[in-house]
């Protein structure tokens, strides 16, 4: 067409952040928090979603409270506040967990369920790892231990029996993993959720495996968080959506050495902009 990429992408910014600037966050109460990179190993940005729209409310660069500091400022300049956010969704980042508290004096936070299970399958893997120096036919079996039992093949299951039997440590850290699962899968009500992890963490607390005792310790010290998705029920599947179409935007430009390119791409694909049409 004749024309230099930069002029496309002055063309670009302005049009999106017209638009932007035009959007109305009077009503958003639910946010996730999430990060990804621009590209494989480079700068993060931090992306806020509206939990009940799914769509991107806000991007910025870095993934610490600052960038939640900036979101909490930007609100004011779309008919909203801080004040009103009740819900906030995100993983256990400490950073996040700061900026959250500090910035959303009003909202209750939620742990993302993926995050926790995660978590505990990384102490399940430790444990793996040190018993298999003692014990060799442990080798290749990683991934029987980690796959959801759903997802296990036919031979994957009868290895998973066998295994089991000649090893114990692991095959009651699995159990105790399929237990919590089931915690999460099974229970709605936030008291009977309360009780139940309750008893899991005295099994925990009692297992006499270091790396599942570490993991609930974790737990326990963002125990409130952790139960609030059995009253908000909130979960990584809102967001995983943008997540994706984040991706592709990723994979299409084979990642973006300049990231206010990226962050405009994700305002063009996610936030659900009115843009200006031309006849």
């Amino acid at each position: 067409m004749g024309e230099t990429a930069k002029r496309i992408w002055r063309i670009l910014h302005y049009h999106i952040s017209k638009a932007y600037s035009a959007k109305d966050f009077s009503e958003l109460t639910h946010v996730g928090i999430d990060e990804t990179s621009s590209r494989k190993g480079h700068k993060y940005v931090s992306v806020f979603v509206d939990m009940l729209k799914r769509e991107v409310v806000y991007v910025t660069p870095g993934k610490d409270e600052s960038a939640i500091a900036r979101f909490s400022e930007e609100l004011e300049h779309h008919n909203a506040s801080s004040e009103q956010i009740t819900n906030v969704f995100m993983d256990m980042s400490p950073a996040y967990i700061k900026g959250a508290t500090g910035h959303f004096k009003n909202a209750e936070i939620t742990f993302d369920k993926f995050h926790v299970i995660k978590q505990l399958n990384e102490a399940i893997d430790e444990i793996r790892r040190t018993e298999t120096a003692v014990n060799p036919c442990l080798k290749g079996s990683r991934y029987i231990w980690l796959k959801n039992s759903e997802h296990l093949t036919a031979r994957q299951r009868e290895d998973l029996k066998t295994l089991s039997k000649e090893n114990r440590k692991l095959a009651k850290a699995y159990q105790m993993k399929l237990t919590l699962q089931d915690v999460y899968r099974t229970v709605w009500d936030h008291r009977v959720a309360d009780v139940s992890f309750q008893k899991w963490l005295s099994w925990a607390v009692r297992s006499r495996l270091a790396p599942i005792k570490r993991f609930a310790k974790m737990v326990k010290s963002h125990y409130t968080g952790i139960l609030q998705f059995f009253k908000s029920r909130l979960t990584a599947g809102i967001s995983e959506g943008t997540n994706s179409r984040i991706q592709v935007i990723k994979r299409r430009s084979k990642g973006f050495r300049n990231i206010n390119y990226f962050i405009s791409m994700i305002y063009l694909e996610a936030s659900n902009l009115l843009l200006p049409t031309y006849t």
